[in-house]
């Protein structure tokens, strides 16, 4: 960045500077350009008031007036255009001036002026031509560098300068660049600290910006590892005890009667196991996004009814009364996610319920929104525990877990469904009572 900065920098530099000749110089030309019409517009004034030219008398090549004035040729024209006197050639030998637009202008107008150029000599020729009383034509001339032989002839000294500022510009450059990345770097080395404020009023944003992401990183990090150290703890339980009732039976220690008992618990425990598991990847599929997000228009009504469908029988072993009402609402949304979330929410109202307790899962429409209720009358869950009830592995009652096969991860599940379809999410729960979670679309 600091490399950018003083390229950038320089190179403003360089292109101020060129611009600067360019301008300079052609607007000094401009003004010469200026100063050589007015200063021959005099000569040919003092000239024409010498009243010299007025007589064809006076015509003499060899009049010596380039003794005088080496930087001015002087020329009398007659009237048909042939050539009277000239202090640079002999007259004799030059062609007749009548096509010249100075010519032609001063006996028009009674004065004309026109510049030639010459490439080969790069120099332009300045010529100013006065109409005499007597209908003569006094001509004078001037050759002066052109535009481009200026510039040549200032291109050493605008190098030289370039150089200058270029060496100039490096120093100075480096001297703003670390001025101005300071502050950066102090914000950098300052961003877990709230109380910092930014030197810039621009970068406020960016740092509260930074900042966020800084914390939800950190946050993110510490979320994994708490879920690593929570996976390893929770698969290590049903490992340990399906290990220690395979060695047992293994080494014969058991009757019959035990060996069914442990074979039922190597099932049970490998239930869980499977559940955690699919569970694990369900909730890593949504960390990553990689589900299908399909979006459809979905009768959620008709959904919950499939799943209550589905979890009768498991309702029934667990003496459990499941109650569906409701009527058909639409919304946008992913089938396979709201069949999920419907399932999780409905399996832990049965699992945390009391033997003939009852379960209400309604379909209805909240302040115009559509909404799915699941209610039920088992443990309940204390204030305190609430807001916690999602985090992942968390359980409220943890015996109550393992002899249900709860995962928990049901909760975490379902609150990330709801979070990629934009629902809301509320709990209503006293111990003893109840439960009422509340997802509105």
């Amino acid at each position: 960045m600091k490399k950018k900065i003083n390229i950038r920098l320089v190179g403003i530099a360089i292109l101020a500077i060129i611009a600067t000749v360019i301008g300079v110089t052609t607007i000094n030309y401009s003004l010469f350009q200026k100063q050589v019409r007015a200063d021959l517009a005099t000569c040919a004034k003092l000239l024409k008031d010498t009243h010299f030219f007025e007589s064809v008398e006076n015509i003499n090549d060899d009049i010596e007036l380039s003794n005088d004035i080496t930087e001015l040729r002087v020329t009398w024209i007659d009237k048909d255009g042939t050539v009277l006197y000239d202090n640079g050639a002999i007259s004799g030998t030059l062609s007749n001036h009548m096509d010249r637009p100075e010519i032609r202008d001063a006996i028009d107008r009674g004065l004309g002026e026109s510049v030639r150029r010459s490439d080969t000599m790069n120099k332009n020729t300045f010529y100013y031509a006065v109409k005499l009383d007597n209908d003569t034509i006094l001509r004078v001339a001037t050759d002066a560098q052109n535009m481009k032989s200026v510039f040549m002839s200032v291109a050493p000294v605008t190098l030289f300068i370039i150089l200058c500022i270029i060496a100039l510009c490096v120093g100075i450059s480096h001297m703003l660049t670390k001025q101005l990345l300071r502050p950066i770097e102090m914000m950098a080395q300052n961003l877990e600290n709230s109380d910092y404020e930014s030197p810039y009023r621009e970068l406020e944003p960016f740092s509260d910006m930074i900042r966020k992401q800084h914390t939800d990183i950190l946050s993110a990090a510490k979320a994994r590892q708490d879920f690593t150290a929570n996976v390893s703890h929770e698969l290590k339980t049903p490992l340990t005890a399906i290990s220690g009732y395979a060695e047992l039976m293994e080494n014969g220690m058991t009757d019959t009667e035990k060996q069914k008992h442990f074979c039922r618990e190597i099932r049970n425990n490998t239930g869980r196991l499977l559940a955690m598991i699919n569970d694990i990847i369900k909730l890593s599929e949504l960390d990553r996004g990689s589900v299908d997000n399909y979006f459809e228009e979905i009768n959620l009504y008709e959904e919950a009814a499939v799943c209550m469908e589905e979890l009768a029988v498991n309702a029934k072993q667990r003496g459990i009364n499941l109650m569906f009402e409701g009527e058909p609402v639409f919304i946008h949304g992913n089938r396979d996610m709201i069949r999920e979330l419907i399932e999780n929410l409905v399996q832990n109202a049965i699992r945390y319920n009391n033997r003939n307790g009852k379960v209400w899962v309604k379909v209805v429409k909240v302040s115009e929104r559509p909404a799915l209720i699941v209610k039920d009358n088992g443990i309940g869950i204390a204030a305190s525990e609430q807001q916690r009830v999602f985090e992942r592995f968390y359980r409220v009652d943890k015996s109550r877990s393992k002899e249900t096969g709860g995962t928990g991860l049901g909760l975490a599940i379902v609150k990330h469904i709801v979070e990629l379809h934009d629902a809301g999410l509320e709990l209503d729960s006293a111990p003893g009572v109840g439960t009422t979670i509340t997802v509105t679309f």
